[in-house]
């Protein structure tokens, strides 16, 4: 009850305020100032002020305010430590993996018959030539012996 008169008087010493600047001949101020004096009442008329009144002097509701102010920094804080750790727990575990191989046997993963994708574009810019096989394909084969043999199969 008492917030509710004291935003009606604001309104009204507001408007009196806008009256005055208006009769100096500043319109566009008095009109700024009469704007902002009839927000007051106008949230007194529609029942903000009750509500905010009524939460302000409610437990529950600062509790309420706590549990979202809670989730809030916890969703903060969950972003910020996974920006800094470098990802999800899957993805750490596939880099330490991966560096793990390099730091054993760095040239295990490469493949024989070739650089691999660094030498991708390189290959791809030189032209290809038919070899023509003197034993029908038996050359296709000694590369595949070869490789089996390197990894022990």
């Amino acid at each position: 009850m008492i917030a509710e008169t004291v935003c009606s008087a604001v309104a009204v010493a507001g408007l009196g305020i806008a009256a005055v600047t208006a009769y100096r001949k500043r319109f566009l101020t008095a009109a700024r100032l009469a704007a902002y004096s009839l927000v007051p009442l106008g949230l007194v008329m529609t029942g903000a002020v009750g509500w905010v009144v009524d939460t302000a002097f409610s437990p529950t509701a600062w509790a309420g305010f706590g549990v979202l102010g809670a989730a809030w920094l916890m969703f903060v804080g969950t972003r910020a430590v996974e920006r800094r750790g470098g990802g999800t727990r899957k993805e750490r575990r596939a880099a330490a993996k991966a560096a793990r191989r390099e730091a054993v046997a760095p040239a295990a993963s490469a493949p024989s018959l070739g650089g691999g994708a660094r030498t991708a574009p390189a290959q791809a810019a030189q032209p290809r030539r038919k070899e023509k096989s003197t034993a029908g394909g038996a050359d296709d084969f000694s590369d595949i012996e070869a490789i089996l043999k390197k990894h022990g199969i």
